[in-house]
C-alpha cells in the first residue's frame, strides 16, 4: 500500500518561494509517475508537474519557467521548488502517485501567496 505525505507549504507573498516535498511509503517507487497537482474551489484539480519513472518530466502551463520538480531516489521523494510565487498559485498542492496497479493521493497541503 502507498501512502504519500506533503510538507512545505504555507503563506508567502508574491515573488517569494516555496518548496513542497512528498514523501512516498511503499514499495517499488521508481515505476510510478509522482507528481503535484494543485485544486482551488470550484476549479478542477490541474497537473503542476509531475515525473515518470523513467524520469521524464512534464509542467502544467501556468508554472513552466517558475517551478522545478526533482526527485530523490535513495529518500523516495519528489520535490517541488516554486519561484516567483503569484497569487494564482494559491490553492491546495496535492501529491499524487500513480502506475498500472493504481492511483494514489496524499491529503494537501495549502499554498497561499498574498501580499
Amino acid at each position: 500500500q502507498v501512502q504519500l505525505v506533503e510538507s512545505g507549504g504555507g503563506l508567502v507573498q508574491p515573488g517569494e518561494s516555496l518548496r513542497l516535498t512528498c514523501t512516498f511509503s511503499g514499495s517499488f517507487f521508481t515505476t510510478y509517475r509522482v507528481g503535484w497537482y494543485r485544486q482551488t474551489p470550484g476549479i478542477e484539480r490541474e497537473l503542476v508537474a509531475d515525473i515518470s519513472g523513467g524520469g521524464t518530466i512534464s509542467y502544467g502551463s501556468p508554472v513552466k519557467g517558475r517551478f522545478r520538480i526533482d526527485r530523490d531516489v535513495n529518500k523516495k521523494t519528489v520535490s517541488l521548488q516554486m519561484n516567483n510565487l503569484e497569487p494564482e498559485d494559491t490553492a491546495v498542492y496535492y501529491c499524487n502517485a500513480r502506475h498500472h496497479a493504481g492511483d494514489f493521493w496524499g491529503q494537501g497541503t495549502q499554498v497561499t501567496v498574498s501580499p
